[in-house]
């Protein structure tokens, strides 16, 4: 029989509302120690406001459960002090060194050995040659790769990223993402918001949340595969010319833009295929089914997103 998994964080019936808005309303998530999730969502769905509760930033209105063994109500504090948190923006000093920045970071965290744990994350980072260099002068890879960073200087047991990645070049990107999966295989756990697609199909599992729900989640292929959706792609000769015609056709939900190609989705694949069955017959057209992408998902997603919003 096989050992059940520890979780890090297992909360049921998060809630909480601004004023007259409920912004997060009614989630449940089980993340077991030691995996790499993803949380997917338009803007203002609810996304950074699950992280800040799960934290102890920000005080829920409900719900129930623990993170890292602790009482996610009642013991926020020590929550806080085995917990990384990566904000969307960059929140270090600019006038201060990379060093520096670390330096005082630890201090806040009254961290035994500061010298020693300072230069650790140096190195683990890839930083140490650019120690003494001023964070205002860094480019965007090299503040997320500060703040990663700093953020691991306490040693925490859960990382909570929220859109680290965004305005970065692929490069950096791909680099940082090595980094979380070698923190992950060390035991970390790891929650991280995201638009890129490519980056969520990094993760064990994501969670899809629309306007403070979940709507979906799993693995990638369990998502794509929860979503019912039919996807065609046209490519050839204007294909992207079609886009306008196609769009209101009975059966197409969905038109979207990948590169010079086009990916038309929806529910019903015999309504897909009656309303793209005159195209087969144009010289220079392709118009082959194929296996819906994350992104059709997410643009199906998000579409549903604005009708019930």
């Amino acid at each position: 029989m096989t050992a059940p998994q520890t979780l890090a964080i297992d909360v049921r019936g998060l809630a909480k509302q601004f004023g007259d808005k409920r912004v997060v309303d009614g989630i449940d998530i089980a993340v077991p120690q030691g995996e790499v999730w993803g949380f997917l969502g338009p803007n203002g769905s609810g996304k950074t406001t699950t992280i800040r509760m799960l934290c102890g930033l920000l005080k829920p209105d409900a719900g129930e459960g623990t993170c890292l063994g602790h009482d996610f109500r009642r013991e926020s504090e020590a929550i806080k002090r085995k917990t990384g948190y990566m904000t969307q923006h960059f929140s270090f000093w600019t006038d201060l060194s990379i060093r520096e920045n670390l330096e005082f970071t630890a201090r806040i965290y009254r961290l035994p050995d500061r010298r020693k744990m300072v230069d650790e994350a140096l190195d683990r980072l890839g930083l140490g040659g650019r120690q003494h260099q001023l964070a205002g002068g860094l480019s965007g890879g090299w503040k997320q790769r500060m703040a990663l960073a700093a953020c691991m200087l306490h040693r925490p047991d859960l990382l909570l990223l929220d859109e680290p990645t965004a305005g970065v070049d692929p490069k950096a990107r791909r680099d940082f993402w090595d980094q979380i999966h070698a923190l992950s295989d060390e035991g970390l756990t790891v929650l991280v918001s995201t638009h890129y697609m490519d980056e969520a199909e990094r993760c064990d599992r994501i969670v899809y949340i629309n306007v403070g729900r979940i709507v979906a989640r799993g693995t990638v292929a369990d998502v794509i595969a929860q979503s019912g959706l039919a996807t065609f792609v046209i490519e050839g000769t204007n294909a992207r010319e079609l886009a306008p015609h196609l769009r209101g056709l009975d059966g197409v939900e969905s038109v979207a833009f990948f590169g010079a190609a086009l990916h038309v989705s929806g529910h019903d694949a015999h309504k897909l295929e009656t309303a793209l069955a005159p195209l087969h017959s144009r010289d220079g057209l392709s118009v082959q089914r194929a296996r819906p992408s994350l992104e059709d998902v997410f643009i199906q997603l998000q579409q549903e997103s604005r009708g019930e919003a």
